[in-house]
């Protein structure tokens, strides 16, 4: 099974893109999603709840003592200092969760007499480069990309983002020069959907024929 990071500024379509690979290989690409990994790790007995409702109290849960997402959304997101402190309690826990599931297929892989287990696990977060997953987590880290003005366009018709909304999340995530800096290989987004799954896919059909990954800088990326 081999381990790879996919990440990329937001507006990219990594998720969309990732969706529809999943769905197409079934059994033998799977898809770790950190957004649902954060989710789970906030709930009663996760990894973070009780130093989360620690920090921003008890009037964050629900009478079933459930985290309510938009409460500690509404807490966390109107105090940078507080924003700081959740963060250092989530993204090491879910890091944390990433690294257990993914030794839970590697046993399950060295047990099943079969192919039961995917060839290709894809992990999806924005901070890959940021909480360093490359240093014991991945083999490869993938950047699925687009240039700001297209994410910006996305964004604007597909979520209805004002450009003082994206201008703030842009800011708060790498450069696109950051992103590209750090990727093994970079999977180009800039056109149409079927265009980046097909990017996408012909990725995968090289790891899972054995072909050699494209080395980073020489990945086939047109120039802006």
């Amino acid at each position: 099974m081999r381990t790879i990071g996919v990440t990329g500024g937001v507006g990219s379509g990594k998720s969309a893109l990732l969706a529809e690979t999943e769905q197409r290989y079934e059994q033998r690409v799977l898809v770790l999603r950190a957004d649902d990994i954060a989710n789970e790790v906030k709930e009663p007995g996760g990894l973070c709840y009780n130093k989360i409702v620690s920090v921003l109290g008890t009037d964050i849960l629900e009478e079933d003592g459930t985290i309510n997402r938009r409460r500690m959304a509404e807490r966390i997101f109107r105090d940078d200092a507080l924003l700081q402190e959740v963060n250092a309690i989530l993204h090491p826990a879910v890091r944390q969760a990433v690294k257990d599931k993914i030794a839970a297929l590697r046993e399950q892989e060295s047990e099943a007499a079969d192919s039961a287990t995917p060839e290709i696990l894809f992990i999806e977060a924005a901070l890959l480069i940021e909480e360093n997953y490359k240093a014991d987590i991945l083999d490869e880290l993938w950047l699925v990309h687009a240039p700001r003005e297209i994410r910006r366009e996305r964004l604007k018709e597909n979520r209805g983002y004002p450009d003082e909304k994206i201008d703030a999340i842009f800011d708060a995530q790498q450069t696109d020069e950051g992103f590209l800096a750090h990727a093994d290989r970079v999977i180009d987004n800039s056109g149409s959907f079927a265009e980046g799954v097909r990017n996408l896919l012909d990725a995968v059909e090289e790891v899972l024929t054995g072909q050699n990954v494209v080395p980073a800088g020489q990945n086939g990326m047109p120039e802006e």
